[in-house]
């Protein structure tokens, strides 16, 4: 298994940042990575929430199957997802004085075909690369919004 964490501060309230955040189906207009996501049910918010996320990076593809496991607005959301790659991620947020702290952790656990811990040791370093832009167009995306008088919601 491997851990990936990555942080960021955003210069916008917990609770705008958490209001973009919270909106799973627009995670693909900030994850450069996640090309679709399509939910399993009706629900689109909290504990048990269950959605397909179609990723690429690079000539790499799959469908990760997600189901929210922690939900804490605006503090937390959390996940854990099966496909190629398999794990749980995070998304924490702490209140810095009216910006925002986020905290993005990832442990992952690779398939042996893709060389396990060989794979792992490749990985990490593009996966942190891609999900550290992630998070930067998050922050632009937040930011922007606010800047302009029109709420994220």
């Amino acid at each position: 298994m491997t851990s990936i964490t990555i942080d960021i501060e955003i210069d916008r309230p917990i609770d705008i940042v958490w209001e973009e955040l919270r909106h799973i189906e627009r995670h693909v207009t900030w994850m450069s990575d996640a090309q679709r996501i399509e939910f399993n049910s009706d629900q689109r918010e909290g504990v048990g929430t269950t959605f397909d996320c179609y990723t690429k990076i690079a000539v790499f593809s799959t469908r990760d199957v997600m189901t929210i496991t922690r939900w804490e607005p605006p503090m937390a959301m959390g996940v854990t997802h099966h496909g190629l790659v398999t794990g749980r991620g995070e998304f924490a947020l702490r209140d810095i004085d009216g910006s925002t702290h986020l905290h993005w952790s990832e442990e992952l656990d690779f398939p042996w075909w893709f060389g396990a811990k060989l794979g792992e040791w490749c990985a990490r370093p593009v996966l942190r690369r891609v999900w550290r832009k992630n998070l930067e167009n998050l922050a632009v995306i937040v930011e922007d919004s606010t800047d302009k008088g029109s709420p994220t919601a």
